[in-house]
């Protein structure tokens, strides 16, 4: 038997609403985290297996694929707009993070890139650069 699991995770600013299948799409477990570092680490050390996890492209999206990458088999961040699924039905974060864990494993999510920091680091500083000749300029 595989020991592969698929997580959705629903993420907001204070909670995570966890999901958690098996290898057959067996729900397995679900959990309210709190968002934070160690709290998120601790749950995945607790999972057995090869970790498959997904969440939806947001304001804590780059924290939080720097935080679990080295943790995790698979890590996949995942464009909400491309993600219609979600849209149909009732709407809940458990409901959601359910969702997001079967299209994980259904291979179903289109992947936003999440690379190394360089291109967040160019964009800063590229518009550091504008900020600043603009304001060298007068303009």
């Amino acid at each position: 038997m595989s020991q592969e699991k698929y997580i959705g995770m629903d993420v907001h600013q204070a909670t995570i609403s966890v999901a958690v299948l098996d290898s057959r799409g067996k729900l397995i477990m679900e959990s309210i985290l709190e968002t934070k570092a160690a709290t998120i680490l601790e749950f995945l050390q607790g999972l057995n297996g090869s970790l498959s996890v997904t969440f939806e492209e947001g304001t804590s999206a780059a924290w939080l694929h720097d935080l679990l990458k080295p943790h995790v088999t698979r890590l996949v961040v995942c464009d909400p707009r491309k993600n219609a699924l979600l849209k149909d039905g009732s709407k809940s974060d458990r409901i959601d993070a359910r969702k997001l864990a079967e299209l994980l494993r259904g291979n179903q999510l289109t992947s936003v890139y999440h690379g190394e920091h360089g291109m967040r680091t160019l964009k800063e500083l590229g518009r550091s650069y504008v900020t600043i000749t603009q304001d060298l300029h007068g303009s």
